[in-house]
């Protein structure tokens, strides 16, 4: 299976290929993508750079135009798929229906990944956009176990790419509005999820308390890590106990399922985490790279380090195992 590694800055995107990735994905400074924070992407020269620097070492470059256009300015998106295929993008990933239809027609020969932002996950809605706008390959959201994936994949005339460490998106992505709802930055369309903006830690007592766009996302008791408040990741008071609503502040990791993925007939794993340091980046492409050709029983020792790197120091198998509260 390829290894799909992320970065946000050209440091990070020469780390990820420097530790063995197949491919790096990455997005413009601008909110044609989901990871559009203050500091992050890459101008039209840097990804230029960027992908010289691939290609002279085998790997390809992903570009991600994963929001959904907005009426009336749609030219700044047309204008980004231009720009990344002049530039040799191996793929563009993309979200927005009329952006397909744009690439396909302008650029019939550009390889066309749909983003999990697009929330296709049954043949259906995969196969419309295979015979729509020939997508070569789909990118599943987190909501389905290995037999769903290995059904899918049955039915298919296109690869299959799913997430294999990194943060989660709860239910289907693309279809949240709780960040805009509390920020009024959405990352569909401003490509920011969360904006750090919008967040606010202070002290209350002994307590650590995290805010976003005024809300009170949760409190820390004194010893315990403070996680990023995701308005999804929050703690709230439900029927008398506190608890996480919708999913743990933990980060997804699939090392347990690396065999039964492969034998599904999945192509690619993806790494989450264009917003995080090219350190994050090294450590995790390498242990995964190590682990996709270790033996199962050497897997255990790749996963501890690998929690040290993710969300609140734990992991979980998320939807895989289909374990949700």
């Amino acid at each position: 299976m390829e290894l799909i590694c992320p970065a946000g800055t050209p440091s990070a995107f020469r780390e990820a290929v420097d530790a063995g990735a197949d491919a790096v994905y990455c997005g413009f400074r601008d909110e044609t993508n989901a990871r559009n924070f203050p500091g992050l992407n890459f101008s039209r020269d840097e990804l230029a750079q960027s992908i010289q620097y691939a290609r002279k070492h085998g790997v390809q470059t992903f570009v991600a135009l994963n929001t959904f256009m907005r009426a009336g300015d749609e030219a700044l998106w047309y204008r980004a798929a231009d720009d990344a295929v002049r530039l040799g993008a191996d793929a563009v990933i993309l979200a927005d229906f009329g952006l397909m239809a744009y690439v396909a027609e302008n650029h019939p020969e550009q390889r066309l990944h749909v983003s999990v932002q697009a929330s296709a996950s049954n043949r259906d809605a995969i196969q419309f956009l295979v015979e729509a706008f020939n997508a070569k390959r789909v990118v599943l959201p987190r909501i389905l176990t290995t037999q769903d994936i290995a059904r899918l994949t049955r039915q298919l005339s296109c690869e299959v790419e799913v997430f294999a460490f990194g943060g989660l998106c709860v239910m289907a992505e693309g279809r949240c509005s709780l960040s805009s709802y509390a920020t009024g930055k959405s990352p569909n369309m401003n490509g920011v999820c969360s904006p750090a903006s919008h967040v606010k830690y202070r002290e209350d007592g002994e307590e650590m308390v995290s805010e976003l766009g005024g809300y009170t996302i949760n409190r820390f008791g004194a010893g315990e890590a403070s996680g990023y408040p995701t308005l999804c990741k929050g703690r709230f008071e439900i029927d008398g106990a506190e608890t996480y609503a919708f999913e743990d502040p933990v980060s997804l990791d699939i090392m347990d399922h690396l065999d039964q993925l492969r034998d599904a007939g999945v192509s690619a794993l993806k790494i989450e985490g264009r917003q995080r340091g090219k350190a994050y980046v090294a450590e995790v492409v390498s242990i995964l790279k190590k682990a996709l050709s270790a033996e199962p029983a050497a897997r255990p020792a790749l996963i501890s380090r690998l929690r040290l790197m993710s969300e609140g120091q734990r992991t979980t198998s998320g939807a895989f195992e289909k374990r949700w509260r």
